[in-house]
């Protein structure tokens, strides 16, 4: 199984990104896929979430409003798409596939993450 993320990079306060996970050597509509952040000196935290069934969708606090998860079966590939940045969204993502709404422990794959940085 092979986990790979893109479309991070720089961004200014207010901006957006669009970030980019594809799945292979698995069954990718039949699981359910998860973003996730980690920033310097802090835990990682889990973002947003997406179910392989009705694709339903969770999102952490902070992030509601602001983002939103998507996922295209026939291309292999979640969405997340960040607007109105802030500063603190500044972390390294990770895609994660096959596990449960944000629960980072249930998650059985993971992209190696793509930087995000947002400047204030």
């Amino acid at each position: 199984v092979q986990v790979v993320e893109s479309g991070g990079g720089l961004v200014q306060e207010g901006g957006s990104l669009r970030l980019s996970c594809t799945a292979s050597g698995l069954s990718f509509a039949d699981v359910n896929m998860g973003w996730f952040r980690q920033a310097p000196g802090k835990e990682s935290e889990g973002v947003s979430c997406i179910t392989w069934t009705v694709g339903n969708t969770c999102y952490t606090d902070s992030v509601k409003g602001r983002f939103t998860i998507s996922r295209d079966n026939a291309k292999r590939t979640l969405y997340l798409q960040m607007n109105s940045m802030k500063s603190e969204d500044t972390a390294m993502y990770y895609c994660a596939a096959g596990g449960s709404e944000l629960a980072s422990k249930t998650y059985a794959y993971w992209g190696q993450g793509t930087q995000v940085t947002v400047s204030s």
